[in-house]
């Protein structure tokens, strides 16, 4: 549920203060040099794509705590004032702006000196401003539109910097809004790393020269996963997959693939009866064999469009969070889980 921005403002700076005296209560101190935990830097995380960077970059010399528990979905996710105490005593905190309103406003009210908002490192686009938009089979076409796949996202409204139509949780759902799913597109994420090495390094300098080569593995790893996606996807009987949370847009443009919402942004939503029908257009002339859903989300609406459109169904993971459902241990095994979904879906050769 949204909730307008004065009333969350005044919630959230509420719960701020109680969570201040919690710890005050338990012995917590907002001397620098206590807040190192272990003699350890400090990182909170607001969800699993921002704590995968932290741990993979920090390694050793850092302590991370992530506020979205494995299960939670992110989204909704409501802070309790403890946790928003414990922004106010961490050395860095790092998340992306717009994917969840509440850390938002927890953030901004916490102050923390180190604060790294993902967004700001990389550039924001703008993806799936309704369902099934850029698609040309509703007036009897038969084309995409023809952008996606090129690195340098020509053609592309970009948004960089923390103003790029952050507003609420829409993920690229309304006109002007920014997607934030950056980390599903492995040369984005990379980007993200890059920074995100460099903050540690200035909150950290003892342990500078470590962060720093810790991110050009991971950097390393992330351009050897963009080799695989690029090989994997290269040749494949159809471009299209239909998803039922239209988080893929990055990941979509960068392999030159084209990404189908059911209903938006989201994953439990029941689409329209026009939707389906385009659905089941799209599907039969594009010779798309799956609908893709979620494992932090119902199947339900992705089973009932199977079955109206005789297709399959299969998991695409948007790595927002990793369960025992999960299709991996970390972002790199689902990530080629996700791999091989899609060449199954689409048919690579």
């Amino acid at each position: 549920m949204n909730v307008p921005g004065p009333i969350r403002l005044t919630a959230v700076a509420g719960a701020l203060a109680l969570g201040l005296v919690t710890l005050t209560a338990c012995g917590g101190t907002s001397d620098a040099a206590d807040r190192k935990h272990d003699g350890k830097l400090g990182v909170v995380a607001s969800f699993y794509p921002m704590q995968f960077l932290a741990e993979r970059i920090g390694g050793g010399h850092v302590s991370v705590e992530t506020l979205t528990k494995p299960g939670v979905e992110p989204h909704d996710l409501e802070l309790k004032p403890r946790q928003i105490g414990r922004l106010t005593d961490a050395d860095v905190v790092l998340y992306l702006k717009g994917v969840q309103p509440a850390v938002d406003d927890a953030i901004e009210m916490a102050g923390v000196a180190h604060t790294v908002d993902a967004a700001t490192l990389t550039t924001l686009e703008e993806h799936g401003a309704s369902a099934g938009d850029g698609h040309a089979h509703e007036d009897g076409g038969s084309g995409h539109d023809d952008h996606a796949g090129h690195d340098d996202h020509a053609g592309h409204s970009h948004g960089g910097g923390e103003e790029a139509g952050h507003e609420g949780h829409d993920h690229g759902s309304a006109a002007g809004a920014a997607d934030p799913h950056i980390w599903l597109d492995p040369v984005k994420y990379a980007e993200v790393a890059e920074g995100v090495g460099a903050v540690f390094a200035k909150a950290d300098p003892a342990h500078a020269a470590d962060y720093r080569k810790n991110t050009d593995t991971l950097v390393k790893q992330l351009g050897a996963l963009d080799t695989e996606f690029k090989d994997g996807l290269k040749n494949t009987a159809t471009r299209t997959f239909i998803t039922t949370h239209s988080a893929f847009g990055y990941l979509a443009e960068r392999y030159g693939l084209e990404q189908e919402g059911v209903a938006g942004i989201d994953p439990e939503a029941d689409p329209s009866p026009a939707r389906v029908k385009q659905l089941q257009k799209i599907a039969r002339e594009d010779k798309v064999s799956t609908v893709f859903f979620e494992t932090l989300a119902s199947d339900r609406t992705a089973k009932t469009l199977a079955h109206d459109t005789g297709l399959r169904t299969d998991v695409l993971d948007p790595l927002e969070g990793i369960t025992d459902q999960s299709k991996g241990d970390d972002y790199f095994q689902v990530m080629r889980a996700n791999l091989a979904a899609l060449k199954t879906a689409l048919g690579a050769r």
